[in-house]
């Protein structure tokens, strides 16, 4: 068999790719990378104006007319009719982000059962909008890639000190979802191999935007062996890595991009 070249590992041509919550700051970088590398994107939105408009002003070197369809990961109800209308529109899936998150902002101190609970619900739109690519990808015999988004706080405690005293202390239950993120994708990349779907996942560090805390900034900053946060376009290659064949003897890992701040 011939070797691949780099260029010829790291394209997504003729690669459909589906992104949720591309209208954030980290998924619109993403999303951005994806279309770079050849790929075809289907962004999604609760909202179908919102997400025409954020494919529309995506890159498209190979004039693939990029998609903007509705799907809310958190509507478990609706996921399996809104996969169907984008998988007609769109064809099969071969690479899919699970960007999309349902935040809540209140910590340890004061959030309810039901915050809680619906912020783990974030993880059940993962696995469920994941188990409709694999079933696809099995039922045209194709492979497939599937990308979730997780965070070095899945591997280690909160900095308590880092946030004290300038804005509330990191969320108990962000925690608690993304840990269970990373087992997630341990345990389909597991049951999956075989079908040749890869599921790994891609667990940023501090990546704050322009509107965050500056003091926080700061302060986060001294926590980092790099002295300095990430940047969006610090995440474009990861994620071309994972979804294109450069990663393909990959599955079931966590691939960290945090300047450091786990390996200290």
């Amino acid at each position: 068999m011939k070797e691949k070249t780099v260029e010829k590992l790291f394209n997504l041509n003729g690669k459909t790719c589906l992104i949720t919550g591309a209208s954030g700051y980290l998924g619109g970088a993403m999303a951005r990378a994806l279309a770079e590398a050849g790929g075809r994107v289907v962004v999604t939105s609760r909202e179908l104006d919102r997400a025409e408009e954020i494919a529309g002003r995506l890159p498209d070197p190979n004039n693939v007319n990029h998609l903007g369809a509705v799907l809310d990961h958190m509507d478990t109800d609706e996921l399996p009719v809104r996969f169907q209308t984008i998988s007609k529109q769109a064809g099969c899936i071969n690479v899919l982000v699970n960007n999309g998150h349902e935040h809540c902002p209140n910590d340890w101190t004061n959030i309810s059962g039901e915050q809680f609970t619906r912020m783990l619900a974030n993880a059940t739109g993962y696995f469920l909008l994941s188990r409709l690519v694999h079933q696809q990808a099995v039922d045209s015999e194709k492979s497939a890639s599937i990308i979730m988004l997780g965070s070095m706080y899945g591997q280690v405690a909160s900095y308590a000190d880092a946030y004290k005293g300038l804005v509330p202390a990191s969320s108990v239950a962000y925690h608690t979802l993304k840990g269970g993120i990373l087992q997630l994708t341990r345990h389909l990349a597991a049951y999956w191999a075989d079908d040749s779907v890869r599921v790994n996942s891609l667990s940023p560090g501090p990546f704050p935007s322009e509107s965050a805390n500056s003091d926080m900034v700061e302060r986060l900053k001294n926590y980092s062996p790099m002295h300095k946060m990430g940047r969006p376009e610090e995440l474009k290659g990861a994620v071309i890595f994972l979804a294109s064949e450069a990663s393909s003897y990959m599955t079931g890992q966590n691939l960290v991009i945090d300047g450091g701040w786990t390996a200290v």
